[in-house]
């Protein structure tokens, strides 16, 4: 008997956690009149400017569903919540101008975000408002912001000062003081997404959003941006919100785990190609033009850090979103751009891209290149990776090639020229080490490039004769910098 009174007791506890549980994600225990915003429970606040109290408040039924009344000394504030609160308790944090175009946060509502805002610019009462919602109710400290016009210069300037505290922002023809835009790489560096919708006739685009951008890019950051045509700086938003409240729920949701082979050594970032996408817009009758996250791949980014106060460059690694069955790598010898579109279709296919380390002073080094194979094949990857290099950075490939003709697949070169900082040996001769080991090469070179004569087509001399796996593709007319068919490429190095 008491066995079952001491279960049933613990059935009546934990059931009362849960519902008291439920009960403060649902409510997280505000006080005060509430009255209702678009259908959801709306709770407001004063906030005293000089002791940044903060007491209930009873929205004036004239004000509908806005904010027009003014309290001497005090700034008002509120809340929105949910039917049910998502997991975490997530929030939007609106910058500026309240009730203007909220169908994003109506929608964001119904995913069980609540909504905050404060009626001032960034400053101390911002920072006591975010104590005030993640302290004393449970919001998570990490809140996505979304900021229209001056509520995008809020949003930026809060950020900047506080990038820990920031899931994700939503730009909306966005305002950034220079200030905030002298800090903006901070949010790159704590890995907070940015997404900017404009008009294409916006007077804040070019000075405003293309700055961002161009910052973001530099950082190795993701920037969404949405291009409306013909449109000025209103109207805000999308009459559709989907787009929006889709990439907020995706940039708010927690981050996978790191790989395995990545510790504290590294710094993480992303890589992404810059073209757009010319998309329709149904309900608003225009087309944008759409680049960045979302609509374009992108791939985790791993760089060891420097060590050096001239930001030398080092290794780096960029991950599938899938590594493909046994790990396929290409050990690439030269800098990565985001027009690399080999790379780009490797990396969609499940291949890691392993961008080697170039030394100061000294150029590319033997042993970091031996240290680096050793590391990654320590942590499962393949142990014959497909070299990679072009113009002289392919003499890299080779010179590690005849080294280590062992641990290679292919080597894959566009317009080699077979010199090396690795080592004082002949590149030509090595050959015969490469060959003897079944090493297949598939070099692109253009006809007109200076080098062709006296390197590609001697390679090809000269791997024939060893009975080498050759295939050379020539691009007729074209010199050092030529356009490469991607899929044939691709399609060729997949087969190694």
């Amino acid at each position: 008997m008491r066995k079952i009174i001491a279960l049933i007791f613990v059935l009546f506890i934990c059931t009362s956690i849960f519902n008291i549980t439920q009960a403060q994600l649902t409510t997280t225990g505000f006080s005060g009149d509430k009255t209702t915003w678009r259908g959801f429970d709306r709770y407001d606040f004063l906030m005293d400017t000089l002791s940044l109290e903060i007491t209930p408040f009873k929205a004036v039924e004239s004000e509908g569903f806005g904010i027009n009344v003014e309290v001497k000394g005090k700034v008002r504030c509120l809340v929105v919540v949910p039917k049910t609160a998502a997991a975490g308790n997530p929030w939007s944090w609106r910058g500026f101008y309240w009730d203007h175009e909220p169908q994003s946060e109506i929608e964001l509502l119904k995913k069980g975000f609540f909504i905050g805002y404060i009626n001032c610019d960034a400053g101390r009462q911002w920072d006591a408002w975010y104590a005030f919602l993640t302290k004393e109710h449970g919001f998570s400290k990490k809140p996505a912001f979304g900021g229209m016009s001056r509520g995008a210069i809020n949003a930026y300037a809060w950020s900047v000062n506080h990038p820990d505290q920031v899931s994700c922002i939503y730009g909306d023809n966005a305002a950034i003081m220079p200030e905030s835009l002298a800090k903006i790489a901070e949010l790159a560096r704590h890995d907070v997404p940015l997404l900017s919708i404009c008009g294409s006739e916006d007077f804040l685009y070019e000075k405003n959003t293309l700055s961002i951008e161009n910052i973001y890019l530099q950082m190795g950051g993701r920037m969404t941006v949405l291009v409306k045509d013909g449109t000025a700086h209103h109207p805000h938003s999308l009459r559709n919100p989907g787009p929006i409240v889709d990439w907020v729920v995706k940039n708010v949701a927690k981050a996978a785990p790191l790989p395995d082979f990545i510790d504290d050594d590294f710094i993480k970032s992303y890589y992404y190609n810059t073209q757009s996408s010319y998309l329709y817009l149904k309900e608003e009758n225009t087309w944008m033009t759409a680049r960045g996250p979302g609509y374009t791949p992108y791939y985790e980014q791993y760089e060891v850090k420097g060590k050096s106060r001239y930001g030398v460059s080092s290794m780096i690694i960029i991950a599938p979103n899938k590594a493909a069955e046994g790990k396929p790598w290409v050990f690439r010898s030269d800098r990565m751009d985001r027009n690399a579109l080999v790379d780009q279709a490797l990396l969609a296919q499940g291949y890691h891209i392993v961008i080697t380390p170039l030394t100061a002073q000294s150029g590319a080094v033997m042993e970091q290149w031996d240290g680096v194979y050793k590391m990654l094949t320590d942590h499962g990857f393949s142990k014959k990776p497909i070299l990679e290099g072009s113009g002289v950075n392919a003499g890299e490939c080779f010179a590690w090639a005849m080294e280590n003709p062992e641990k290679v697949s292919a080597i894959y070169a566009v317009n080699p020229v077979m010199r090396s900082l690795m080592t004082k040996k002949n590149l030509f001769d090595g050959l015969s080490l490469i060959a003897k080991e079944a090493v297949p090469l598939l070099i692109v070179s253009g006809s007109q490039d200076p080098w062709f004569k006296e390197h590609t087509k001697v390679i090809e001399q000269h791997y024939k004769k060893l009975g080498g796996k050759l295939k050379i593709v020539i691009k007729e007319g074209q010199g050092h910098f030529i356009t490469i068919a991607t899929e044939v490429i691709v399609a060729q190095i997949t087969k190694y």
